[in-house]
């Protein structure tokens, strides 16, 4: 049996070894290694994946939820609302830019940001809401956006973990995640469900105006050479990345099919035990299992990642502290307020998911974890 990864990119790279060895070696040829016709392409085609109007590449996925914050012109002190439970970079950049974070729990099924607790958290200060696209499926973007035309808010879509996913609206129409807000960003680090071999990421609009601006500020706030209209900052795709995000683009929805057969097997491995929750396939979106994400209720959650350790099966827990008790980001709080976070912080345990899985490696893992759960 291969070694158990939590991702197998060396496996997968082998996989389109040749194409993507002549695409880079196309680019070296060329020596267009800023905003050359890789880049150009990569934003058309992903454009049309995607069906959104513009693609704007960036350095990294931070960068891009950086850089639509910027393009909102908000003022020192405005309230963005985020989720709890989800990697630092989401907050990371609100304080950067010296604006306010207001943080929200989650649903304890799907772990994405609790509607119900967004509407509450809203104050006149508030200009901007950051529903986060957790582990592969996408927030309740139907409440997102209603609640946000309710109060003049703009939507930033965190998608750097849900690329490929479809939220379905109750009228019976769907849209890719990172589409529906009046932004959405996304990683292509290399992980990702749709990941370069460097660091990468993008924003994406339907607003033409807003699509002007953000060109303009991940490159120095220049729209012509040296003439600088916007205070802005240096973060561009390169085209090395940029041309194997081209290989790799059509082959997205082949790669999430992948981690969602393995997600299935894990399922139908784990149903019958009282202990452990599968996790939450929400009725309105599809899933890409950016992440498979176990809840293990009998408080055993650190036993058990330990005993799949010493079987050499990586396992591992996102996240184990909440981000408003981080210390470069602490406020203080009332429990009551996030049930659902802290009970995650105890319970969570993400376990190998990846395009090259096969039935031995799966069949050794939920072995394991059944063995050590029985």
């Amino acid at each position: 049996m291969k070694k158990i990864q939590m991702v197998d990119l060396q496996t997968q790279y082998f996989k389109i070894k040749s194409e993507v060895d002549n695409a880079v070696l196309n680019v070296m040829e060329s020596a267009a290694f800023i905003n050359g016709p890789e880049v150009k392409s990569f934003q058309t085609e992903l454009e049309n994946y995607l069906n959104v109007k513009h693609v704007i590449p960036c350095a990294n996925g931070t960068d891009a939820l950086q850089i639509a914050l910027m393009a909102l012109n908000l003022q020192e002190g405005d309230e963005v609302i985020t989720a709890d439970f989800t990697f630092a970079a989401t907050v990371e950049v609100i304080h950067l830019l010296k604006l306010k974070s207001v943080l929200v729990d989650v649903d304890y099924d799907t772990f994405t940001m609790d509607t119900d607790k967004l509407r509450a958290a809203i104050t006149p200060r508030t200009k901007a809401i950051i529903p986060v696209h957790l582990f592969g499926q996408c927030a309740n973007m139907e409440a997102v956006l209603d609640i946000a035309k309710a109060h003049g808010l703009h939507v930033i879509e965190d998608n750097a973990q849900a690329i490929g996913a479809d939220f379905l609206f109750s009228d019976g129409t769907s849209k890719k995640a990172g589409t529906m807000g009046t932004m959405g960003t996304t990683s292509f680090f290399p992980s990702k469900n749709l990941g370069c071999y460097g660091d990468g990421g993008a924003i994406f609009t339907e607003d033409d105006d807003l699509a002007y601006k953000l060109r303009g500020i991940v490159n120095h706030g220049m729209y012509e050479r040296y003439y600088h209209d916007e205070v802005g900052v240096n973060s561009r795709l390169d085209s090395i990345q940029a041309t194997v995000l081209r290989k790799k683009l059509p082959l997205l929805d082949g790669y999430n099919e992948a981690r969602r057969k393995a997600a299935d097997y894990y399922d139908e491995a784990f149903a019958s035990n009282p202990n452990i929750l599968t996790p939450k396939r929400a009725e309105n979106s599809t899933h890409v299992f950016h992440q498979y994400t176990l809840r293990i209720l009998n408080g055993k959650r650190n036993g058990l990642q330990q005993f799949l350790s010493e079987k050499e099966i990586p396992a591992m827990i996102y996240y184990p502290v909440a981000l408003r008790k981080q210390k470069a980001y602490y406020q203080d709080s009332d429990p009551k307020d996030f049930q659902n976070t802290d009970k995650l912080l105890e319970q969570v345990i993400s376990l190998p998911i990846h395009t090259e899985l096969d039935e031995e490696q799966l069949k050794f893992i939920t072995d394991a974890v059944l063995d050590f759960m029985k």
